[in-house]
């Protein structure tokens, strides 16, 4: 059933492409996640001139619709000064479900949280807001669309933008196993990425944690499953010009772990910043091998006798991602996180740019 899906998914975008690829001449809008982490900010501070927005995770909104945090003075200077941009994330804390729930449920707290983030945005002088709400439950899809499409009428009156982060599917078929509909109940199911891109400016597309500490080892983020969660949007209607493409900067490492308290072992996945993972190669001594479908390096070996695993995402493969803006016609990229990147990416984007 799911190839039936990707199989209908492709046949789809044979007939929204044409008109798109043409589109994408220009340099592509290069969105940048930022943390509070000193290691982000540097990274934002060193390459600034190659990023066309900041999006530093720093605001938070209660179930109360209250909002707080700030941006790092550094960082609103350099993007002044590098004519950057600025996009901050609002969050629900720790994406506490029943917390953001209990928000959608209340038109009080829902306004209340409207008038926070058009303030915040507004009195900043920010470029827009982007909601990163994660861990909503399916049956929450409409309020949440609903909540989205008030927020976007308030920001658009102010002269912001509003644009979302969203978990990525493939198609409304929940999954064949029970990890795959839990995965669409709490993740991926209350996006309606149609009504979203039609009342917001664009969505950032979260094309990554395709394999996480919970699945068994593998990409990131594949180019052949980016390709098709990118053909399910465009096949929904979505314009290319309004989707931004998920790139990850971190690498995935598998290995056998004991929780003691639970007395329970299993196998534990860690996102690592590109320089830990060359770090874990080189101890190990592997080499990494390089899947040219799925566009990414992987490495596995023994550790007394038990395997793990390394997928590695270096510039070669975020180059092969990066060429798939162009490929569809997309607005651009979005790259969680600055400062887990291998420092190889900023030779490779401008080479990219000055067109060599």
């Amino acid at each position: 059933m799911k190839r039936l899906a990707a199989g209908l998914a492709a046949l789809g975008l044979v007939l929204l492409l044409a008109p798109v690829a043409v589109r994408a001449q220009g340099r592509p809008e290069a969105l940048w996640y930022l943390t509070g982490r000193e290691e982000s900010v540097q990274s934002f501070l060193a390459h600034a001139d190659q990023i066309s927005v900041v999006a530093p995770q720093t605001f938070s909104m209660d179930s109360n619709g209250i909002v707080w945090g700030g941006v790092d003075p550094r960082v609103l200077a350099a993007a002044k000064a590098k004519d950057v941009k600025v996009i901050p994330l609002v969050v629900n804390p720790g994406f506490d479900q029943p917390s953001f729930h209990r928000f959608l449920m209340s038109p009080v707290s829902r306004a209340r949280g409207v008038a926070s983030i058009a303030s915040v945005c507004k009195d900043n002088g920010f470029a827009g807001m982007q909601f990163d709400f994660e861990n909503v439950h399916v049956t929450d899809r409409e309020l949440f669309t609903a909540f989205f499409k008030e927020t976007a009428e308030a920001l658009h009156r102010v002269g912001c933008s509003l644009s979302a982060a969203v978990v990525p599917r493939t198609s409304d078929f929940p999954g064949p196993t029970t990890y795959h509909k839990w995965m669409y109940d709490f993740w991926r199911g209350a996006y309606d990425y149609k009504a979203l891109a039609d009342a917001g400016d664009f969505l950032s597309l979260m094309t990554y944690d395709q394999h996480t500490r919970r699945t068994p080892p593998g990409p990131v983020a594949g180019v052949p499953w980016m390709s098709e969660v990118v053909a399910f949007l465009l096949k929904g209607g979505v314009p290319a010009q309004k989707i931004s493409l998920g790139i990850p900067s971190y690498s995935d490492w598998w290995f056998p772990s004991y929780d003691a308290q639970q007395k329970v072992a299993s196998v534990a996945g860690q996102q690592i910043p590109y320089a830990t993972a060359a770090g874990v190669l080189a101890r190990s001594g592997a080499k990494p091998i390089w899947d040219d479908r799925q566009k990414v390096a992987y490495a596995f070996w023994e550790n007394d006798g038990v395997n793990e695993f390394l997928f590695l995402e270096d510039a070669r493969s975020f180059q092969a991602k990066a060429d798939l803006v162009p490929k569809y016609g997309l607005r651009g990229y979005s790259v969680w996180v600055l400062g887990s990147e291998d420092p190889a990416v900023w030779d490779a984007l401008r080479r990219r740019q000055a067109g060599r």
